[in-house]
């Protein structure tokens, strides 16, 4: 991969628990890196746009523990989330503070966590819990401008792409797992097929490149909480 930089997520604390003794001698192998490139299909240069990939222990590999922290917070501001992309376990909660002098109206209507927060105003916070695995699209219904992407996940094996739109796990235990790729803007259908599954020894393992529609990042249009097309808008301030 060059002089590429990757961004990795460390799990050595997490794993030590799991690499004790109890389990069998097929888990106490050295952990494996696994390394992954993305390439858009498309013709032309484009930026890098959010994409995280993760791995889901299969039968008969133990799963390692993703324990939910004491707060996670997507802070609103200057009409934007911050930060837009935020990878969490299943069952935590997210505060949705709003730090602008006016309202907001935060709501998902797709895919993962259903919610509609209403209207509140600034300086006040809402919170959520993400009960269920899957990716919440993030949307303010006075702001169309607005959107965040939350990655509800049941496994800390998960790597989130760098600016050169590459992938490093670092300390994956050896045993069978499916490979999940999420990249923002592309059909699910077509991430659907992305999916593999993998047989990750004690050693590292670079899969090369993926190539995938990758469109250069623009808002995406969408419609408000009733479905219907956003309205000039007017802040209201508190």
């Amino acid at each position: 991969m060059g002089a590429r930089r990757y961004c990795a997520w460390c799990l050595c604390a997490l794993l030590a628990p799991a690499l004790s003794c109890g389990q069998s001698q097929e888990h106490r192998r050295p952990a494996a890196e696994l390394r992954l490139q993305i390439v858009s299909s498309l013709p032309g240069k484009h930026s890098a746009v959010p994409a995280v990939a993760w791995l889901e222990p299969l039968s008969g590999t133990p799963a390692l523990p993703f324990i939910p922290q004491r707060h996670y917070t997507l802070l609103q501001k200057n009409r934007a989330f911050h930060p837009h992309l935020l990878v969490i376990p299943t069952g935590s909660v997210v505060e949705f503070p709003n730090a602008d002098p006016f309202y907001h109206n935060v709501f998902s209507l797709f895919e993962g966590k259903r919610f509609d927060l209403g209207l509140y105003e600034a300086g006040s916070s809402k919170s959520v819990r993400f009960s269920r695995e899957g990716v919440s699209y993030i949307f303010c219904n006075i702001h169309p401008e607005m959107s965040a992407v939350i990655l509800t996940l049941s496994t800390p094996l998960y790597a989130i792409a760098d600016r050169d739109e590459a992938f490093m796990f670092v300390g994956i235990p050896p045993g069978n797992y499916r490979l999940h790729i999420w990249i923002e803007g592309v059909p699910p259908s077509f991430l659907a097929g992305l999916n593999r599954t993998l047989r990750i020894d004690s050693k590292a393992v670079d899969l090369g490149t993926v190539s995938a529609p990758i469109a250069q990042p623009r808002t995406a249009s969408h419609t408000n909480e009733f479905g219907r097309s956003y309205s000039i808008h007017q802040d209201t301030v508190y």
